[in-house]
């Protein structure tokens, strides 16, 4: 019995040890497919973050200036620069925007807004010149910018269909009827309330201004119910309440700049441009 009892342990030790190869085995082999998994992953990934969405081209606003004066130089000088600002966050959301939205979110939520703001611009622009000389007529058409895309990208309005999930959300939270149902209204603060005294030297420029802050609301109420169902859950904002408060400020400092040509520039008017969405 003596001798019999290591050959049993010398046979269950090699089981044992069979076993357990067999399982090391096992561990290594699924460890490896489970490693190849995240770089497959990965790999793509990385191809969907390379898939360039295009780039945003522009008029060049400088180029198409006349003679600008010394006195307006430095406005000039800081508009243009502005105005590169602009394209530069413009593309940076192109990028980053990837995928987003439905067919029209590259033309809502970047170029539409980004026309506005350089319409705003190139306007501050005409104004400090035409304050010494001849005020430079058509240079609005300058605003509008384009999508170079790649042909490959299907960033929201560029080649390849869009997202159904994308497109089935509702820009206006819970409205889904077609004809804009229940989209809700647009509601601003009232700008007419709260200027001081208008000088009667301001007054057609300022009543101007006034009616045009009234046509933007009216524009931006219709948008809203003409575009029910597109976009994301920010389409709202970002497509029309966003631009919306682009061009309200605009608006309202050209309203404070006329009334401060004669008397005491008002302040704090730029707290008045943000609108929100009643329901």
């Amino acid at each position: 019995m003596s001798r019999a009892l290591p050959k049993y342990n010398k046979r269950r030790v090699a089981v044992i040890g069979g076993a357990a190869a067999v399982a090391l085995s096992g561990a290594v082999i699924a460890g490896t497919a489970l490693a190849g998994t995240p770089a497959k992953s990965g790999g793509a990934a990385q191809a969907r973050t390379l898939a360039s969405p295009g780039t945003i081209s522009c008029p060049d606003v400088a180029a198409k200036l006349p003679a600008v004066p010394a006195s307006a130089q430095a406005e000039v000088d800081r508009n243009l620069a502005l105005l590169q600002t602009q394209i530069q966050e413009a593309d940076k959301r192109l990028h980053t925007t990837v995928g987003q939205g439905g067919p029209n979110f590259v033309n809502n939520a970047i170029l539409g807004p980004l026309k506005d703001k350089r319409t705003s611009t190139i306007d501050r622009i005409a104004i400090a010149i035409g304050r010494t000389t001849t005020k430079p007529t058509g240079l609005d058409s300058l605003a509008a910018c384009t999508l170079n895309a790649s042909g490959t990208s299907t960033a929201g309005g560029g080649a390849g269909a869009p997202s159904t999930a994308a497109t089935r959300q509702s820009g206006t939270g819970t409205s889904t009827a077609a004809g804009g149902a229940g989209a809700g209204t647009i509601s601003c603060p009232d700008v007419a309330a709260k200027l001081p005294a208008v000088p009667a030297s301001a007054q057609a420029e300022v009543d101007r201004n006034l009616a045009l802050l009234q046509t933007q609301i009216q524009e931006a109420d219709k948008r809203l119910h003409t575009t029910v169902g597109q976009g994301g859950p920010n389409f709202v904002n970002n497509a029309i309440l966003g631009p919306l408060k682009d061009k309200r400020t605009s608006t309202i400092d050209r309203i404070a700049i006329a009334i401060g040509r004669t008397t005491t520039k008002p302040t704090g008017l730029d707290s008045l441009a943000a609108c929100t969405l009643t329901k």
